[in-house]
């Protein structure tokens, strides 16, 4: 497959990513009313975004969650003004799972089956790990001084979504592992994932 084909692939994989990230969000979340008409929700959209990494690169992967989950919250009344909120944690949370998963421990690069399973937990509970902490945190920031929301709302708030967050994040991390792992195999035997060069791991 020549460069300009890879990157046609790696684009189109990138938007079903993003479709899958919206889907997953908007169709299959458990949404959680909050004081003063805000939410809170329960929902996977964030194992697709860190799916997204393992399999295509951090940027794609942030890419595909900040464009798949951003659509999400710019499309409902109640998320649309954390929209820019949503972009930009998304985009770190892929970034995140693909530096861990491909700048650290170079996947792509590997045949250990176990090898590339504790990679890609590591590099998801990293990646999750940054928006269990970082979610309540901006919400925080964001709701009281762009939004104007008062002090104690923020609080209890942020409260909230710290907990929902946890719950996704150690959902989502499992889906992760048993996904991309298998996933894994099939995609290289179609050709759809490279493994560039094969190298023993001792990490």
């Amino acid at each position: 497959m020549n460069n300009q084909n890879q990157m046609i692939t790696k684009l189109a994989q990138t938007a079903l990513m993003a479709a899958l990230c919206y889907v997953v969000f908007t169709f299959l979340q458990i949404k959680i009313p909050v004081p003063g008409g805000d939410a809170t929700s329960i929902h996977l959209g964030n194992a697709f975004c860190v799916l997204a990494a393992l399999l295509l690169g951090g940027w794609y992967g942030g890419i595909a969650g900040a464009v798949g989950m951003g659509i999400a919250d710019l499309m409902d009344p109640v998320y649309i003004t954390v929209a820019p909120k949503t972009i930009v944690l998304k985009l770190c949370i892929g970034l995140i799972a693909g530096l861990v998963a491909h700048r650290i421990a170079h996947i792509n690069e590997s045949t250990d089956k176990k090898y590339v399973f504790k990679w890609s937990v590591l590099a998801s509970v990293a990646g999750l790990a940054f928006n269990v902490v970082a979610d309540p945190i901006v919400g925080y920031f964001y709701k009281q001084f762009v939004l104007g929301q008062p002090q104690e709302l923020a609080e209890a708030l942020a409260k909230m979504s710290a907990m929902t967050t946890l719950f996704n994040a150690v959902i989502s991390t499992i889906l992760v592992a048993v996904v991309y792992n298998a996933l894994r195999p099939v995609l290289i035997k179609s050709h759809l994932l490279v493994i560039h060069k094969e190298k023993e791991q001792t990490v």
